[in-house]
């Protein structure tokens, strides 16, 4: 079964910090979908050191409060990813700073009880009288202690967490990534397979393979997926370079594909795929070094796709009911697979803008090259459409999309330059403009105006 498949709207310009809003969110919801309570998955969200990537490539870890994931899932389900971008946020006037007598005792009280909750410390102080009135704000003091180093959640072990097996009860529900490293050829050359798998029927759908992890090889091999498959709701990665890269969770969000990064050092989340690149490995991947074996990357993806089709896909699994094979388990699911319009409205989904700034010479940077702008964009900022598959760089320009090339310094430096247009008359004969000096000068000492001449009749003479 198949039917069509909305994709949502989302903004032109999609920043970093709504993108990580994102992916918390769609942890969440992904695990409500596994069917775990909100209230814990937010808790397991909430004690996640979540990596927060910046623009310039540096990760740190961010903790997050069970309060913001609240609000950010709540924001997500009433405006959808439009809702997550930040909001300029005005202090109110007149706001105290705490006092240190009371952040002190607050402190205290949360290091003695740490289940405490910050309005229960704030009615602790004030029955001791630390404060007299309103009181500070409970974000003021979420604020300090967070400042000072103070945990504010509590902090449980492996044993005390709901770490069930999981397994989709339908197809494209959720799709497995992953890389597994090989080498090829008589070279022995250094390669990598991206497979992706089916969650609910361990039917591996689709597989690519490239020199190196990259968002570049990620991307292709998700939209191969969704052009032959359909959407998928959630896709679980870790934190691999081609995974955990800005471009594929823009896509992921303007594709309406909730991203899951694995965790860290926790080989029990990924068994399904460890269990997946044992059996590769053995049956396929460890034979492609022999010396008929073409190294290219696409000749490896025939091979490798080849043995997914004719035999892992066809092979009983022992996972699956009955032990029936992925493909026949897929081919029994009811459930319909949902594909896009046309395939050039999702080609045009895979597709990021950037805010670039134009230099005085014209030439736009982007990605360590140079690519040059048309005519009038010198000192402005502009938005660059980036083709993820193809890489091909566009702008709008005169309301079409313009596609920009590299600089070509060699033929500039030959090429005739033009003359601007505002120095140029409309009439190439037309003679310099008369200015108000030139007309005084006519008026004054010019040359004098020629005399008009009256025609004068003659008379008539008297018989």
């Amino acid at each position: 079964m198949i039917s069509a498949f909305e994709l949502p709207t989302v903004p032109s310009a999609i920043s970093t910090e709504s993108l990580f809003r994102y992916r918390v969110v769609a942890d969440v919801l992904a695990r409500v979908m596994m069917g775990t309570a909100q209230a814990v998955a937010v808790q397991e969200a909430a004690e996640t050191a979540h990596v927060y990537f910046l623009e310039v490539g540096i990760a740190r870890p961010k903790r997050l409060s069970h309060r913001t994931i609240y609000r950010w899932v709540r924001a997500f389900k009433r405006g959808g990813f439009a809702a997550l971008e930040r909001r300029q946020c005005v202090r109110k006037p007149g706001a105290k700073a705490i006092e240190p007598e009371l952040l002190a005792f607050l402190k205290d009280e949360k290091r003695k009880d740490l289940a405490a909750s910050i309005p229960e410390l704030l009615r602790r102080a004030k029955a001791q009288g630390k404060y007299a009135g309103k009181g500070p704000h409970r974000a003021t003091v979420h604020r300090a202690l967070t400042a000072l180093g103070v945990w504010l959640t509590v902090r449980s072990s492996k044993r005390d967490k709901d770490m069930r097996k999981f397994a989709f009860a339908h197809r494209m529900r959720m799709v497995l990534v992953d890389g597994k490293h090989f080498r090829a050829g008589a070279g022995r050359l250094r390669r990598v397979a991206f497979f992706f798998i089916d969650d609910a029927t361990r039917r591996t759908l689709w597989v690519v393979v490239g020199t190196s992890e990259s968002s570049e090889l990620m991307l292709r091999g998700l939209f191969e997926v969704c052009a032959h498959y359909g959407m998928m709701d959630v896709i679980f990665m870790d934190h691999g370079a081609g995974f955990a890269a800005h471009d594929t969770h823009r896509v992921c969000v303007r594709l309406g594909i909730k991203p899951i990064l694995g965790k860290k050092r926790y080989p029990e989340g990924h068994g399904k795929i460890e269990r997946f690149n044992r059996t590769v490995w053995n049956d396929c991947l460890r034979g492609l070094c022999a010396v008929d074996v073409d190294p290219e990357p696409r000749a490896l993806e025939i091979r490798i796709q080849h043995y997914i089709d004719t035999q892992y896909n066809t092979r009983n699994h022992e996972s699956l009911p009955f032990k029936t094979s992925p493909e026949a388990h897929w081919n029994a699911d009811p459930r319909p697979l949902r594909f896009a319009a046309s395939i050039d409205e999702l080609r045009a989904r895979f597709s990021v803008t950037q805010t670039r700034r134009v230099s005085a010479d014209n030439v736009v940077s982007l990605g360590g090259v140079l690519y040059e702008m048309p005519r009038g964009y010198a000192k402005t900022r502009i938005t660059v459409h980036r083709h993820v598959l193809d890489g091909h760089i566009h702008v709008l320009h005169e309301q079409r999309l313009v596609r920009l090339w590299p600089v070509d310094l060699a033929a500039n430096a030959d090429a005739r330059r033009s003359t601007s247009a505002q120095s140029v008359a409309a009439d190439p004969e037309a003679t310099a403009p008369l200015t108000a000096a030139a007309m005084a000068f006519s008026s004054d000492l010019g040359p004098a105006p020629p005399l008009a001449l009256t025609k004068t009749t003659p008379k008539k003479q008297k018989p």
